[in-house]
């Protein structure tokens, strides 16, 4: 525990909202039940391309307790440009609109919606909706449609084409050791636990309250008065809770927006819950081609690096990854060319997925410096250390902070590298050969703009609030630490809250940046408060303060003290009193310095070292251990950041070895939209991991000095593991998911 007992930054607290969860005090999206609640079903399309050539719902309107079908005959008129269809982080391109006209433009896609008395009403009247379509050739593969690839442009979203640098083909050419080879990544979903579901409270022309699974209530409440043409002040949107959602719920899914059409047509509440086969008619991990052409000099040095990339997305926007850049800069090269295209499907548009780019590009970068490795005879670690860089090889700027040696020794020796035969099938424990395998990863460090309101009540209760979200990475809890922190309060005594519109401001939670961006905010504010507070201390008669400035004091156990003599104090709840004062309210946004921040780049840094075993006979892989080593800057809660590494560790070896999302082509429809045949990691697939969060000082990058956490878990898993499983077999396999077939 802390020195002094209120300074909770560092410290691993349990989580807050712990409580809430395990007794089902937390309700989520689909929990809030109001009277008068009806049900919405929505009715997916069963072909990936074509018209609506009749829609009937005569049969499911006779039931009753089926109150109406929505289609897009009927639903209302709306907004009619893409600017108000596209949400705050929506690609380049023309958005979906649901129910908008006859078009099908993928399999899945929502063409109508049964509201009923029940969910199983509305479910058994959606089987009656009879339908009948002009069905046109479609194209879901991307590999048989590179014909239609094209170069993406640079949109509002993070997507930035990386600069080549040298003559890269040339060196390439007359390097004295070279390896070119494929890399492909397949379509994966995101799968959180907790369904996407929106309950949409209708109060006549009062607010419509919106209940809504979401990693951005601000964002859904703009895309639904934006289309529906109501004032904002008409729309709130609350989520307190989120099961889960990994970049699903960075942009509003379809069901909210049949939810609130439905509930301002019928004038009623309506709760719209989409099954775990519909999870699979929204965004996704894109399926990726990429090869990956290294050469270097005999002694490991690098000479050339060429990334190619392929991805998809859909026809109607253009969905583009972060794949490439990874490659240029993390490893000095003079010489490095990339060349990124798109392949447009009939598919809905792709979304991100933790680590969106980087868990791609460093899958195929990791795997091909480890293959370069065993060309040249040489430790893989050793080559990476021979090519480390200390700035930015893309942009040419020093790293605010780059501890990704340390992260290189510390791992090596927690996992016991030294000890590591580089032979493939030198190391086996019976019947199972054992393979070592290790990657770099890198994630961008991100801030921004972010808010924040603080309320400080004359008993020393502290409230503070922001519209982020939590989505299970600790938001509650580390946001509750660094107010508690700043005025010096025990923690029982502060209270966070977020998911609601009607607090301040902040962007979606994604990217890694809610730590650094809100958490800012919230010592930004909590600031503001502790100068005022202080003031009114000064003021209290006979003040052991009153000669003191803001630097001679410290704010701990709820109490101004003299850092020079702790014994001479004012209690915050008597300086208040005194001062007459029965709150303190403020409210504060705080941006990035940029002034500060110029001329530097930001990156998380990982090092993974994985372990698998592969039975001889069967083929079967399981990772018996992992160490990932984090450099993340300051770490502000032990615990909830470990969890955050530890989840990103486990779906990394989803990534590696289960995830898949299986198309059929000839219907252009996911087949495997279930938990039985979409395989996720499960208690038996999780072995040993370990986290070790390497200690990395950062005085430029925000005021915490903190960077996020939450996707650099992932990024150097799969090709960790992919290099383990060609160490224990002498098999490469260069398609992921690595499963038996391709083992054996």
């Amino acid at each position: 525990m802390p020195t002094v007992a209120t300074d909770y930054i560092g410290q691993p607290i349990s989580r807050v909202d712990g409580l809430a969860k395990v007794t089902g005090v937390a309700k989520y999206a689909g929990e809030f039940n109001v009277p008068g609640l009806a049900y919405g079903y929505a009715i997916s399309s069963t072909i990936a391309m074509g018209r609506i050539h009749k829609i009937d719902s005569s049969e499911a309107l006779k039931l009753e307790g089926v109150f109406h079908v929505f289609t897009h005959e009927n639903s209302p008129t709306l907004a009619l440009s893409d600017d108000a269809y596209r949400d705050d982080v929506a690609p380049t391109g023309s958005p979906f609109r649901p129910l908008h006209d006859d078009r099908v433009v993928y399999s899945g896609q929502p063409i109508g919606l049964v509201v009923a008395a029940s969910l199983e009403l509305a479910r058994y009247a959606a089987t009656l909706v009879r339908v009948e379509y002009q069905v046109e050739p479609h194209a879901t593969d991307p590999l048989k449609n590179l014909g239609e690839a094209y170069v993406p442009e640079e949109g509002k979203t993070e997507y930035k084409k990386p600069k080549p640098r040298g003559r890269a083909q040339e060196a390439f050419a007359a390097a004295a050791s070279t390896v070119a080879a494929e890399y492909i990544v397949p379509m994966e979903h995101h799968n959180p636990m907790e369904p996407y579901a929106s309950t949409v409270v209708w109060n006549g022309d009062e607010v419509i309250t919106v209940y809504d699974k979401t990693q951005g209530v601000d964002n859904v409440q703009r895309y639904l008065y934006k289309i529906f043409g109501c004032p904002p002040e008409q729309v709130r949107v609350i989520s307190p809770f989120v099961g889960g959602g990994f970049g699903s719920g960075l942009r509003p899914q379809y069901e909210v927006f049949l939810a609130f059409m439905a509930a301002r047509e019928l004038k009623r509440p309506v709760r719209v819950t989409l099954t775990r086969q519909q999870m699979f008619s929204l965004g996704y991990r894109p399926a990726t081609w990429q090869r990956v052409s290294l050469g270097a000099t005999k002694e490991g040095r690098l000479e050339a690096i060429i990334h190619e990339a392929i991805g998809e997305t859909s026809r109607y926007e253009s969905y583009a990854e972060n794949v490439l850049p990874w490659s240029g800069l993390l490893y000095q090269c003079a010489n490095v060319q990339f060349d990124y295209k798109l392949v447009p499907l009939d598919l809905c548009t792709p979304i991100d997925m933790r680590a969106p780019g980087a868990a791609t590009g460093f899958y195929a970068l990791e795997c091909a410096m480890d293959e370069l490795a065993v060309k040249l005879g040489m430790d893989p670690l050793e080559l990476r250390l021979r090519n480390y860089a200390e700035q930015d090889q893309n942009e040419g700027k020093p790293f605010s902070s780059k501890e990704l040696r340390a992260c290189y020794q510390q791992g090596a020796e927690r996992f016991g590298w030294a000890r590591r035969n580089p032979t493939p099938r030198s190391m086996r424990e019976g019947k199972k050969l054992i393979g070592w395998g290790m990657a770099s990863a890198a994630w961008v460090a991100f801030q921004t703009k972010a808010a924040a309101k603080a309320a400080l009540t004359q008993e020393g209760k502290l409230t503070v609030s922001s519209a982020t979200a939590d989505i299970g990475t600790g938001t509650y809890t580390i946001m509750t630490q660094i107010a508690a922190s700043t005025l010096g309060l025990p923690i029982e005594d502060v209270t966070f809250n977020l998911g609601d519109t009607a607090l301040p401001e902040a962007e979606v939670e994604g990217g890694s940046f809610t730590a650094a961006s809100v958490g800012s905010a919230v010592k930004n504010v909590c600031e503001v408060v502790r100068e005022k507070v202080f003031r009114l201390a000064q003021a209290v008669p006979n003040s052991p303060l009153a000669g003191a400035s803001l630097a001679d004091v410290t704010f701990a156990e709820g109490k101004v003290r003299l850092k020079r003599d702790a014994t001479k104090a004012v209690a915050i709840t008597a300086a208040m009193r005194q001062g007459g004062v029965n709150a303190i309210e403020e409210e504060r946004s705080i941006e990035p310095d940029e002034a500060k921040r110029k001329g530097y780049s930001f990156y998380t840094h990982a090092a993974t070292f994985a372990e698998v075993k592969v039975d001889e006979d069967f083929g079967t892989v399981r990772v018996s251990r992992v160490v990932s080593a984090v450099a993340g800057g300051r770490i502000l809660n032990p615990k909830t950041a470990r969890s955050q590494v530890l989840g990103a560790v486990v779906m990394g070896i989803g990534m590696a070895l289960e995830e898949e999302s299986v198309v059929d082509h000839n219907l252009g429809r996911i087949v495997n939209h279930n938990f039985a045949e979409y395989h996720v990691p499960v208690e038996a697939d999780v072995r040993d991991i370990q986290v070790i969060f390497v200690e990395e000082r950062d005085e430029i990058i925000n005021p915490l000095g903190a960077k996020g956490l939450g996707e650099i878990g992932i990024v150097g898993v799969a090709a960790a593991i992919a290099n383990a499983v060609y160490h224990a077999t002498g098999k490469r396999v260069r398609e992921l998911p690595i499963t038996l077939d391709k083992v054996m």
